[in-house]
């Protein structure tokens, strides 16, 4: 695209890898591996995570130091207001670590999109979203092929009461939601949300700056665009705490699903 043009954007804008290696033959279809921005930001914020959770908690203590007290405090937030709320006071606790780690794992990443100089949500490419749901996917079908057995799992899908006649329909339209709409919706729910709010704030903030350049009018014109693109901004910050939240309450909810005796 010409500098200065004006033109939509066009698909390569969205694909800047920062290193190629080259490309490879899979299943008859050409695959580039290389090394990009959000794979970059995504292993930062495991460094930056995995520092933070131990440089806080080697010297845990009765009274705790400021670093102790928030990490403390994010932990119980995901013990007691996710866990044992959704999955149940007797099974909740061996799932507390994996929904720990989602959760402030999809929260660091989505507030990337607004910390400087990053300000990319990793979460607003469809490829990490589809790799935590995958996560959740395993391990709530396992869970319950566990404890129902892989017949019984099946069978446990269909609610106890309905007449004979209904319960191949009902299976179908229960498979569906466990195996299909389940997956789907938790990523591109994370996915949509980061994906959108990522360009509304690009919208502004760019939008803000081309009629900075404009001169006359359009300049003082590009204030309330930048005041906008302020409130827009903390309004995000919400907007992805929320979104952390909901995936690793679905995720508990899915895993309590599995695990209560009938459907």
């Amino acid at each position: 695209m010409a500098e200065g043009s004006h033109f939509p954007p066009d698909p390569s804008l969205f694909w800047q890898p920062l290193v190629k290696f080259g490309t490879v033959d899979l299943f008859g279809s050409e695959m580039t591996l290389a090394i990009t921005r959000p794979m970059v930001i995504v292993a930062l914020s495991v460094g930056l995570l995995s520092w933070w959770l131990i440089a806080t908690t080697r010297k845990a203590a009765i009274v705790p130091s400021r670093g102790q007290a928030g990490t403390e405090a994010v932990y119980n937030f995901v013990r007691n207001g996710v866990a044992r709320d959704m999955i149940g006071s007797r099974d909740f606790l061996p799932f507390v670590p994996f929904l720990f780690t989602m959760f402030v794992l999809i929260l660091f990443n989505n507030w990337m999109g607004i910390i400087p100089p990053v300000q990319m949500p990793a979460m607003g490419r469809i490829g990490f979203p589809i790799a935590l749901t995958l996560l959740v996917y395993v391990v709530y079908h396992w869970i319950g092929v566990k404890k129902h057995g892989l017949v019984g799992y099946f069978k446990f899908m269909i609610p106890a009461g309905l007449p004979g006649w209904i319960k191949p329909a009902i299976l179908l339209l229960e498979m569906l939601t466990f195996f299909v709409t389940r997956p789907l919706t938790l990523a591109l729910r994370l996915f949509g949300n980061m994906f959108a709010g990522h360009l509304l704030l690009v919208v502004f903030i760019i939008g803000g700056w081309e009629l900075f350049q404009q001169g006359g009018f359009l300049t003082v014109v590009s204030i309330p665009a930048w005041i906008m693109a302020f409130a827009m901004t903390v309004f995000e910050a919400l907007v992805q705490f929320l979104q952390a939240y909901v995936f690793v309450l679905l995720a508990a909810s899915y895993i309590g699903g599995a695990l209560v005796d009938e459907h």
